[in-house]
């Protein structure tokens, strides 16, 4: 995380012209730095694709920042997706995890104007118009109210209300940066539009917290904000101020094995909970929605995005990862059709392809599931997966759609929780929530 304040910013573009202007700006700046890099290997043709990678990163993050919401997030979601990208685009987005450029003063009193009627100091007894953290939907202000510390997190204006247009703009930059097929980008689109458009509904937002974090209630070590639906909008979410420090700051601190495994079990509960026992999971396991409290307990704090899990795609992919039914071909290759991951058109040679790669694939994911116990510290097992993803995402074979859309959160919760834990190097106990299965398919 950078040490620089970053700058306010005291407007967003929120027109279609504005916001297609600024990608178009954004996509000459790149056709820029094409010339240039080529211009370059003309007097050294040895030259990689390194500094056009950061150039292209650097150009597209900025002009992200500035449009925020869901261009932003898009980015945000590509940084966790370790093996999709470059390390320079991942290392330049995964900042929208923590700071964004924040917005003024002013802009934030309109929005309580819009929502309230009223200004912010009529509604808290204490509210800091500097906010205290800026991301890719909203921004958190501190505040108090009889005495209550509160955080009220607050949306850019334009954000809900730009998603689609915004995806479409976004369309271009994620072909050239990840090159999959029109249908693969388009089921991808799809799927992060209907999550987006629910982060961007508060009053959803205020309702799943208070009842995931009721549902949660009886999970060691893990704690939540109290939410006040009172005081919150469409727009505007106000719950308890929860002290603590991020997980970058608390490794920073060089806490003890033990208490790295107390936190990553916990995570780990938390996660595998939600799951098997209520078949909807919070989808945005990035090291800014978590905070470690001072008495050692991991605290949740934005349950903004929700991934619902239909039972016609639960039980044939938990099922694939914690029984033996790999060892049954037929039924695996009927759990897979049932998954998309095998074509109904496909060839005999398709099919004893795609078997064999998706077999490997999901056993290796699910190594944390086949014993009772993961060393999530252990690099090799990183090593062995993102070497993996690296091989497929440069086949022809993995070019077209394949796997339901569910994949697209299902996997980056996963394996954002496994990049978490990794960060912890905690060891867990993995046989705590196990997954519910069958053994046959239709």
């Amino acid at each position: 995380m950078s040490d620089k304040t970053p700058k306010e910013q005291n407007s967003i573009p929120t027109s279609k012209v504005e916001r297609s202007a600024k990608f178009v700006k954004t996509g000459f700046k790149i056709g820029g730095n094409y010339i240039k890099h080529y211009s370059k290997k003309l007097f050294n043709p040895d030259m990689d694709k390194s500094e056009l990678n950061e150039d292209n990163a650097s150009d597209i993050y900025e002009s992200l920042s500035e449009l925020k919401g869901s261009a932003l997030k898009v980015a945000q979601m590509l940084s966790m997706d370790k093996n999709l990208l470059p390390q320079a685009y991942t290392d330049k987005f995964s900042q929208s995890q923590y700071n964004a450029p924040p917005l003024s003063g002013p802009l934030i009193v309109q929005t309580f104007k819009k929502y309230f009627g009223k200004t912010p100091d009529k509604i808290y007894d204490k509210f800091n118009v500097r906010s205290s953290n800026a991301a890719s939907i909203g921004q958190v202000h501190q505040a108090e109210l009889d005495g209550k510390k509160l955080a009220v997190k607050i949306q850019y204006p334009g954000v809900g209300d730009s998603i689609s247009s915004d995806l479409k703009l976004v369309k271009p930059f994620a072909f050239r940066m990840l090159g999959m097929s029109e249908r693969e980008l388009d089921v991808y689109m799809k799927e992060v539009e209907e999550r987006l458009l629910e982060e961007t509904d508060y009053e959803l937002e205020v309702r799943r917290s208070i009842e995931f974090s009721n549902a949660c209630a009886g999970l060691d070590n893990v704690v939540f904000p109290k939410y006040y639906p009172e005081l919150s909008s469409k727009r505007i979410i106000t719950m308890d101020w929860l002290e603590g420090k991020h997980l970058r700051e608390f490794l920073h601190t060089n806490p003890s094995q033990q208490l790295r495994n107390k936190i990553g079990q916990a995570l780990w509960d938390f996660y595998n909970f939600q799951q098997h026992e209520l078949r909807a999971v919070h989808a945005d396991p990035h090291p800014g929605n978590f905070m470690i409290t001072s008495d050692e307990k991991l605290g949740v704090i934005d349950f903004g995005c929700i991934k619902e899990m239909p039972e016609d795609f639960y039980y044939p992919f938990f099922s694939l990862t914690s029984t033996g039914l790999m060892d049954n071909k037929e039924e695996t290759i009927k759990a897979f059709r049932q998954l998309e991951m095998i074509h109904p058109n496909d060839t005999p040679a398709q099919i004893e392809f795609y078997y064999g790669m998706y077999r490997q694939m999901i056993g290796l994911f699910a190594k944390p599931y086949i014993t009772d116990h993961f060393d999530f510290g252990q690099t090799a097992f990183f090593e062995e997966l993102y070497g993996f993803g690296e091989k497929v995402s440069k086949m022809p074979e993995f070019k077209q759609a394949r796997g339901v859309k569910h994949f697209i959160y299902v996997n980056r919760t996963n394996f954002g929780l496994y990049n978490i834990l990794h960060e912890l190097k905690a060891e867990v106990k993995t046989d705590t929530f196990k997954p519910h299965v069958v053994e046959q398919f239709v």
